[in-house]
């Protein structure tokens, strides 16, 4: 009876919380206003910083690199909105852009553009361009609100679908572990939450896309997971286990997706 009821409710939650993103066309389940996660993302964004210190750019020329690709993808993300008449889907944005040294081949950005990338994400991508194309694919994840899903999720099944400032005041402890496995922080990284098929798909393709707008190759993307593939040496889980798309797959829409994202494509420069 107990699951029922659960089951019932978790149907009720997700019929009331549903809404379409404007640009995706893709229907979500969001619990959580994204002032709230904005305000939430501040002050965690800020407390990893004190423990993750932050590379300068000014004296660093990889941590100046992050900070250029940044600059440009959120500058081709905010005319993109402004063009499909979605600009007050950004309102709130305050991009930062930081390298921390850290061996992890990762990298995350929480709402509001608040984004980070591990400098050990640098030596798989190589080059300029395969960063930009992950960076993209990254703040895809935020813009899209992907996180709000997870966290709307989590909130669901963990939390009994309370409000979030309930959660925080009632729950700080499970729900700060909530809202950092959303978006991808620190060592439990997609243990609880990973990110699904349809979200990695929309997050690759229109990373390609904010790329190749702000001047960087979206043929980078492919090329980049092509090497990654042939780095795990057949490692990864057949893909029904994984939420993640397989290497073969995701090269393949990649693949199918770059014509589009090459009309966007003008060299920085040209």
């Amino acid at each position: 009876m107990l699951h029922r009821l659960t089951s019932s409710l978790l149907i009720i939650i997700a019929f009331i919380g549903c809404s379409q993103n404007p640009i995706t066309g893709r229907k979500q389940l969001k619990l959580v206003s994204e002032q709230e996660l904005q305000q939430m993302a501040v002050q965690e964004y800020q407390s990893f910083l004190s423990q993750n210190r932050p590379v300068s750019p000014s004296a660093d020329r990889d941590a100046e690199m992050v900070r250029r690709i940044g600059n440009r993808i959120a500058s081709a993300v905010t005319q993109y909105y402004k063009a499909q008449g979605q600009a007050n889907a950004l309102a709130g944005y305050k991009w930062e852009f930081n390298l921390v040294n850290n061996k992890e081949a990762n990298a995350w950005a929480m709402p509001g553009g608040k984004v980070v990338v591990y400098s050990g994400l640098l030596g798989i991508t190589k080059n300029e361009a395969a960063l930009a194309n992950v960076m993209g694919h990254e703040i895809s994840h935020a813009i899209f609100q992907h996180g709000n899903e997870r966290m709307s999720q989590g909130l669901a099944q963990q939390l009994g679908g309370t409000a979030l400032s309930v959660a925080v005041a009632n729950r700080p402890a499970e729900t700060q572990n909530l809202f950092m496995q959303a978006y991808g922080i620190g060592s439990q990284v997609g243990v609880l939450l990973p990110f699904s098929r349809n979200q990695e798909s929309e997050a690759d393709r229109y990373g390609m896309r904010w790329a190749a707008m702000a001047g960087y190759n979206p043929r980078e993307a492919v090329a980049l997971w092509q090497r990654m593939a042939a780095a795990s040496n057949g490692q990864r889980p057949p893909e029904i286990l994984s939420t993640h798309p397989a290497e073969e797959r995701r090269i393949a829409d990649l693949q199918k997706h770059l014509p589009e994202a090459l009309k966007y494509y003008k060299p920085a420069g040209k």
